[in-house]
């Protein structure tokens, strides 16, 4: 999905392979037909008073899951072919056997956008459950062509029309607790239609309802407010902080991420290539000159990439569009910074690192088709790993640009994860948990879970014509929800100053 390109010209130049547009469309076509069918099936039950529906196992940790739907009113239109909602009262029944569903969780008033979340749960534990309002039990968001499905299951309830539907526990990561850093990444602050396609017309795009703030305002203020309210002690900014690089809206991605803590101290952030400067040579026909330079590093002096020591966790920030050009195209560092980089590595192999930049290192297993666009430089990114196979201390890469949770093991560093988390503007509009402990880690996915949010999500899923979904909210729940063992001992317990 190319929603960074800025030009129909810079679409073609990252245009993706045609085995790629093959695969894509063998791919998404059973998907049309299932959209296709359930539309029907809704106008034939139009006579029920409620519909529950897009189910969704969000966030699975050890001891709690997040689970979301919304209600609606049955063969209704709001103009973009998504029914009107319908406010109720929402539950989930669950329990440890199917026929048992002896808990019950539920929400502190109606709505139409349900937020359960389950607690107390036993690690390791397989769990049952069926989320119903007014009576219906709600069924999922209709993922079956990736692996896994929205709901966690698998085997059981796959396919069946509401469940039961079940999903196991993981173990927590061994030893002490030490930190937990929330990882987002484009907030796209001043825009004002999500999925629009340069190029692409018939990929129109969904805008905020009329009369409403605008929807990038409402998410990253969610994102900062759900990351504290999740225990985050530190937050990881990976680039597209603006949709353009307009002064004005990274001064206003400025204000609102004040609202976590202190720039530099409490959270750091790297550009993206909506962030890139502006010249007058580019399409955009525009010169913003380095305004996210001026917010963000301290004026023309100021370097997109640094090191930090967090109590003996490296944080590593690059800058993965340091190099002229377009924005639609892939990603790049300079030769000075890669060897900056390489060097730093060098300095201190063991050292428990995390590295962030905007764009993968590697981009599998999309259902879309990816171009060259949508990474980093193949040379570059090989270099990168090369270093990490020879750095035993860096376990995570995060990256933002692909809109889309996805884990992957580096092959030629497996002891490093690369996690893409979607974007903060739209659906499924949340941030990453990584929580540190002193034997492993944890990743765990969230919703913003605010009223305006949780609508704007909603409405937002309608991007690439409904079938976003299929690629934002991750092929299966452990590529928003793992917990992996490494020696993180040397890293000392956070205390804010």
């Amino acid at each position: 999905m190319r929603c960074c390109l800025p030009a129909p010209l810079a679409a073609l130049a990252a245009f993706p392979a045609p085995r790629d547009l093959v695969r894509s469309g063998a791919l998404l076509t059973p998907a049309v037909l299932r959209s296709a069918l359930a539309a029907r099936r809704e106008r034939i039950t139009r006579t029920d008073v409620v519909t529950a529906l897009n189910l969704e196992l969000v966030t699975l940790t050890e001891d709690r899951a997040v689970i979301t739907w919304y209600t609606a009113v049955p063969g209704t239109d709001d103009g973009f072919g998504h029914l009107i909602p319908a406010v109720t009262e929402g539950e989930v029944v669950y329990g440890t056997h199917p026929a048992r569903l002896n808990r019950t969780a539920s929400e502190g008033r109606p709505t139409a956008h349900h937020h359960v979340e389950l607690t107390d749960l036993e690690p390791g534990q397989t769990y049952y459950y069926q989320a119903r309002s007014r009576g219906r039990a709600a069924t999922p968001t209709p993922l079956h062509l990736v692996r896994g499905n929205a709901v966690g299951t698998s085997l059981h309830g796959l396919g069946s029309h509401g469940g039961p539907y079940s999903f196991t526990t993981p173990e927590p990561p061994p030893g002490r607790h030490l930190l937990s850093i929330a990882l987002c990444n484009d907030l796209h602050l001043g825009e004002t239609t999500a999925g629009r396609v340069a190029g692409v017309p018939m990929l129109r795009g969904v805008s905020q309802q009329p009369g409403l703030d605008p929807y990038p305002e409402i998410m990253s203020v969610a994102m900062v407010e759900e990351a504290h309210r999740r225990g985050a002690d530190v937050l990881l900014a990976a680039g597209d902080i603006s949709a353009a690089g307009a002064p004005r809206d990274l001064a206003e991605a400025r204000r609102i991420l004040d609202g976590f803590g202190t720039h530099g101290r409490d959270y750091f952030v790297v550009r993206g290539n909506h962030d890139r400067p502006r010249h007058p040579d580019d399409s955009f026909r525009e010169s913003f000159g380095e305004s996210f330079r001026d917010g963000f590093l301290g004026g023309a002096d100021g370097r997109g990439y640094f090191a930090h020591d967090l109590g003996g966790l490296r944080l590593i920030g690059l800058d993965t569009y340091e190099k002229n050009g377009n924005g639609g195209d892939a990603g790049g560092l300079s030769a000075e910074q890669l060897a900056w980089f390489q060097a730093d590595l060098r300095r201190n192999r063991d050292q428990p690192t995390i590295v962030f930049g905007h764009h993968p290192l590697t981009t599998r297993d999309s259902v879309f088709p990816m171009g060259r666009g949508q990474r980093l430089d193949r040379a570059q990114a090989r270099s990168i790993v090369d270093a990490y196979a020879a750095s035993p201390g860096v376990f995570l890469h995060h990256a933002g640009h692909t809109h889309r949770n996805k884990r992957t093991v580096l092959t030629s560093a497996p002891h490093v994860t690369q996690q893409e988390v979607s974007a903060v503007k739209d659906y499924p509009g949340g941030f990453c948990l990584l929580r540190v402990h002193t034997g492993g880690y944890a990743l765990n996915y969230y919703k913003n879970s605010s009223v305006p949010a949780r609508a704007w999500v909603e409405r937002s899923r309608l991007t690439a014509g409904g079938l976003w979904p299929h690629h934002a909210l991750g092929r299966s729940v452990t590529d928003r929800n793992s917990m992996r063992l490494h020696d993180l001992s040397g890293v000392r317990a956070y205390t804010r100053a």
